[in-house]
């Protein structure tokens, strides 16, 4: 995805390689922005189908989008992050919020020493709730960061893209996650999404229950109707809507 478009954009190397970025220090002096971009993802079930990596995944391929059509610098990604509410299945792995808080914190202030002055967190993980305080924080000191995308963002994203299912009822390993590994990294979507559908729209007590008291195989959603066609657009519309957050960033320069 970004690696041509890098190209094609005049910024120089591919951005990216896979999930890394491939930027050795001479492209990051001679792409010069101002702006970075960190992928936060999480390492947690997606049901029998999907890897424990997905969210990070998909925030990597979000963030690749963002790359290729913006000047900004691609980060590696945050991989492991909070999600207590999937402890109840082999293979997830969690930090405590307090812990992604100062990670992501210390890596602005990284940043800003080194002349970048912006941070943009792309989020994979709806359970990262703490990103959400890092940036008021952040803002209320005066430091420029954003969280990236918005529901809103993704609201769109999943219209123009003729996503079926609502963002309430896609909630895990559903239609969205499941078209943008089958665009992005087919080679991770195992079968079984075909015949997953499964949903659990009341989730009020998530929160103390955890998931796995509102499904059994760890998926809630309809990834039988994902597809990679849905996948390149559903990137596609959340790196258009990305130009709004781009420019309230780059303004004060």
């Amino acid at each position: 995805m970004s690696g041509s478009g890098a190209r094609e954009n005049g910024r120089g190397p591919a951005a990216e390689h896979g999930v890394l970025p491939a930027d050795t220090t001479e492209d990051a002096r001679a792409r010069d922005a101002r702006v970075a971009v960190l992928p936060v993802g999480s390492f947690e079930q997606h049901g029998p189908y999907l890897p424990l990596a997905t969210d990070t995944l998909v925030a990597c391929a979000v963030a690749r989008e963002i790359a290729a059509a913006y000047p900004v610098r691609l980060l590696p990604p945050v991989t492991v992050s909070c999600s207590h509410e999937h402890a109840s299945w082999p293979g997830t792995v969690s930090i405590s919020a307090v812990t992604l808080h100062a990670v992501v914190s210390d890596i602005a202030a990284s940043l800003r020493r080194s002349g970048v002055a912006a941070l943009v967190v792309v989020n994979g993980h709806g359970g990262n709730y703490v990103l959400g305080n890092v940036v008021q924080e952040a803002s209320a000191r005066g430091e420029r960061m954003a969280l990236f995308p918005a529901a809103e963002d993704w609201e769109t994203a999943r219209e123009r893209a003729g996503v079926v299912t609502s963002l309430l009822t896609d909630m895990h390993a559903g239609e969205i996650e499941t078209s943008i590994l089958l665009h992005a990294h087919p080679e991770f979507v195992r079968p079984g999404h075909e015949s997953a559908n499964f949903t659990a729209d009341d989730r009020r007590h998530l929160l103390t229950l955890g998931m796995s008291a509102y499904t059994e195989s760890g998926v809630i959603g309809r990834p039988s109707l994902g597809s990679a066609d849905k996948g390149k657009k559903l990137l596609a519309s959340l790196a258009e809507s990305f130009g709004p957050y781009f420019g309230l960033l780059t303004a004060a320069e």
